[in-house]
């Protein structure tokens, strides 16, 4: 059966090799057998997507196909075509959780690592907390004293692969050693597994971490806890815990990097008399001048009244834009004195206006 390669591994025709492997990595991982034991279409799709990366990785018969536009006669499908013995082992490690270099033997496969979040307040995050959080931990089971299996039965060797936990599978021209599917690459098999822990030998528990978010958060970083995520397998290292920081929304105040930007309506009579300001702040609040004839959209710095730097001393800035409000629902009273002050007014009370009409006269005449 032809196949469009490109198609398969969903990269263009004008994709460099680079591109190319790392379609390849990315769809034998998600399509390997191993990895999808109830799909029996798996085994096909991972067949297509070897053969598709044994066209494309080659140059000649890369160039075969996109002068002739066919695969047929390019061989068998499946894991073929590779760069070197190097390519194989670096794909198929990182699909069984092993390092660089290996894949030749068994070996533990690291734990998954775990990810959770946690709300902190912008006080919090400038200010910097702690907190107590629940996350799962694993024990050794003890019932069936970490063997997995059930009381009163044992262990057995995998009758698949004999116990070497590996098993050769034959592709084409192509021969290559997998985990056995049957004891997942730890060539054990247990007939009755433990209830307790589902034959796993551990259990889940929950655990009590205090966690140290420093000043400076911001949201999106992680905290990261080396090996507090999930079990290894076969003797491998734990996964790691990752905890990602948000930041609650504030009714006051928006962040922009380090620094806090906070809006805050006055009176038209303080726009225009000026005076004294109570301003809210990360640290409380304080007191501001703002001066006679201040504008709408006019911003004002507060040094140091922001978020300090993550890991460092210094702090950013709080911005303090001003918007003047219009009075509305006026007095009879209130009516007159405006109306008195807007006869009384001149181009010298309001230059802003006064210019712009100014230049409009001389664009339009």
């Amino acid at each position: 059966m032809s196949i469009d390669p490109y198609e398969v591994l969903g990269v263009s025709r004008e994709a460099d090799l680079s591109e190319i492997k790392s379609a390849y990595r990315r769809l034998a991982m998600k399509h390997h057998p191993d990895k999808n034991p109830d799909d029996p279409e798996a085994q096909e799709r991972f067949k297509e997507v070897g053969q598709a990366y044994q066209i494309l990785s080659d140059a000649d018969k890369r160039a075969a196909y996109d002068r002739f536009g066919t695969t047929d006669g390019f061989g068998g499908a499946g894991a073929q075509g590779f760069d070197g013995m190097g390519d194989i082992f670096d794909i198929f490690s990182s699909m069984f959780g092993g390092g660089a270099g290996g894949g030749r033997g068994r070996r533990g496969v690291r734990g998954n690592d775990f990810q959770m979040e946690i709300e902190v307040s912008y006080v919090e995050a400038a200010e910097g907390v702690t907190r107590e959080v629940e996350i799962p931990a694993f024990v050794d089971c003890e019932t069936c004293d970490k063997t997995g299996a059930a009381p009163g039965s044992k262990v057995e060797s995998c009758t698949t692969c004999d116990g070497r936990g590996q098993v050769r599978v034959q592709n084409g021209f192509f021969s290559m050693v997998r985990p056995c599917s049957r004891c997942g690459g730890s060539g054990k098999y247990i007939p009755k597994p433990c209830s307790d822990c589902d034959g796993k030998g551990i259990r889940q528990i929950e655990e009590t971490l205090e966690v140290t978010v420093p000043a400076g958060v911001d949201t999106g970083q992680k905290l990261r806890w080396t090996g507090r995520g999930g079990p290894g397998a076969d003797g491998g290292p734990p996964g790691d815990l990752y905890i990602v920081i948000r930041l609650e929304d504030h009714p006051l105040f928006e962040r922009d990097g380090n620094d806090v930007v906070c809006t805050i309506p006055i009176s038209f009579t303080q726009a225009a008399l000026g005076g004294k300001l109570e301003v809210p702040t990360l640290a409380g609040k304080v007191s501001m001048t703002i001066p006679a004839g201040t504008q709408t959209g006019k911003t004002f710095r507060l040094n140091d009244k922001g978020f300090p730097a993550l890991g460092g001393r210094r702090h950013g800035d709080q911005l303090v834009r001003v918007v003047v409000e219009t009075p509305v629902k006026l007095n009879d009273r209130q009516i007159e004195l405006l109306t008195e002050f807007a006869e009384e007014s001149g181009e010298d009370v309001h230059p802003d206006r006064a210019g712009f009409f100014d230049r409009m006269k001389k664009l339009f005449g």
